[in-house]
């Protein structure tokens, strides 16, 4: 089984590389392989940072060749991909939603689809949009046919949104335990719709 995080913010060592890294670390002690990719470098191994809808249907001419490409050609082959952002004005970051933009030829060939899929978010105060954030996450995942879970776990609870934090997210002990039962739950069902993508 494959988890692939992606971390959606420009600072590789920062708040959201942090809850990434406590997902990622728990889904391998439950017997995952996992590996994270840096949204910022990969867009900036493609000719454009940004997508131009220069064809339609989208070719993959502007990232062919590239880091980005291998990105892309790596979570086909995932079972789970969790999305990391910060908040930037109550949504995900550019850099996020760059890539997903840059997705198009992927989502006509249905790569996505099926994976299953979960977010973290990370805000400068309690109440600084991650759960506003959290939900275009989900849109994006919807838009790509994704298996969308949460942080809830039998064991535990049925949890809520996903992973939501608050600056200094290693300080935050809630977003550390709610990353952890969000581990439980991603390896869970990738376990068990692993049939839905053969």
């Amino acid at each position: 089984m494959l988890i692939i995080g992606l971390n959606g913010s420009p600072n590789k060592n920062g708040n959201t590389k942090m809850l990434l890294n406590q997902v990622l670390e728990k889904a391998s002690g439950l017997g995952s392989e996992t590996r994270i990719l840096e949204i910022d470098e990969l867009l900036a191994s493609s000719k454009h940072g940004f997508c131009k809808a220069c064809s339609n249907p989208c070719s993959g001419v502007c990232y062919k060749g590239s880091k980005l490409e291998e990105a892309f050609e790596l979570m086909k082959k995932a079972d789970g991909l969790v999305f990391g952002s910060p908040v930037y004005f109550g949504s995900v970051s550019g850099q996020l939603k760059a890539l997903f933009d840059k997705t198009r030829k992927l989502r006509v060939e249905k790569a996505f689809y099926n994976k299953v899929a979960a977010g973290v978010t990370v805000g400068t105060s309690r109440f600084g949009g991650q759960e506003t954030t959290m939900k275009a996450l989900h849109d994006i995942m919807l838009v790509h046919g994704m298996i969308i879970v949460a942080d809830g776990f039998g064991e535990d609870d049925c949890g809520h949104h996903g992973v939501c934090a608050q600056r200094p997210a290693d300080k935050d002990e809630f977003a550390i335990k709610r990353s952890e039962i969000l581990a439980k739950r991603l390896v869970e069902v990738c376990k068990a719709t692993e049939q839905l993508r053969k």
